[in-house]
């Protein structure tokens, strides 16, 4: 059992609200997922795969919206992907103790929290391309702690693009979102080789994701403007990154 019947209701509404945000700047929305289990006081071992196996499908409805407005860019996302696929699988097979991992997490939110809140810019300078070494050390690095957290990594790569010049925001977005979905895979495949097992009751988490997973990254990729949605995400977030800290 996921979460009991008492707050399973609750949970659902604000699930779909979580993916629609995350969806709309092109993320798969772990992070979030992530922020709202600890809410929730969900058990460590059962927040890490459903947060990759969410981040999956939503992750995989924001790429295919981001992609079909023109703004992915193929050469920018194959830079960081082939370093972190292999390690966010081997990420995805290392357990580790649940206070650490809470705190990990907690540090690692504040990369979501600062990116919604434009501390890293909107990518409106000249754009620069990628080195080999640059890329295969990003990519690896987030790889790894995508796996080993439970996250896509888009938290910490979009606002290394945006910071670094390497991209604008759409196009951060839509690289992000591609990153998110191979690493989440990659991640999600080390768990489940390692023993992990996931719980039906997260399919039907899928589900609810995936409505506002669809219509976030609909709107963002074409119409939405994000700005106000990001700081009401910051702060679900600080709220989140509070309680793993101090709780």
């Amino acid at each position: 059992m996921i979460l009991d019947l008492d707050h399973i209701w609750y949970f659902l509404l604000l699930l779909p609200i979580v993916a629609f945000l995350y969806a709309s700047v092109g993320h798969g929305g772990a992070s979030g997922y992530l922020a709202l289990m600890a809410l929730f006081s969900f058990a460590p071992e059962t927040m890490k795969p459903t947060a990759l196996l969410l981040n999956l499908f939503v992750a995989g409805i924001a790429f295919y919206h981001y992609f079909k407005a023109g703004y992915f860019n193929k050469k920018l996302f194959l830079s960081f992907a082939v370093a972190s696929i292999p390690l966010a699988f081997v990420g995805g097979m290392i357990e580790i103790e649940a206070s650490i991992y809470k705190k990990i997490l907690a540090v690692l939110l504040l990369f979501a929290i600062l990116k919604m809140l434009n501390a890293f810019g909107k990518g409106n300078g000249k754009i620069k391309s990628v080195k080999l070494w640059q890329g295969l050390v990003v990519g690896g690095v987030i790889g790894f702690l995508s796996g080993l957290i439970g996250i896509g990594g888009g938290v910490i790569l979009t606002p290394i693009i945006l910071l670094l010049h390497w991209g604008k925001m759409k196009e951060a977005a839509a690289v992000s979102a591609l990153f998110i979905w191979v690493n989440s895979a990659a991640g999600l495949i080390g768990q489940v080789s390692s023993g992990v097992e996931i719980s039906s009751q997260s399919f039907v988490l899928v589900g609810v994701a995936l409505v506002g997973g669809f219509f976030g990254s609909y709107y963002g990729s074409r119409k939405f403007n994000n700005k106000m949605l990001r700081y009401l995400l910051a702060f679900v977030l600080i709220i989140a990154s509070v309680k793993l800290i101090f709780v």
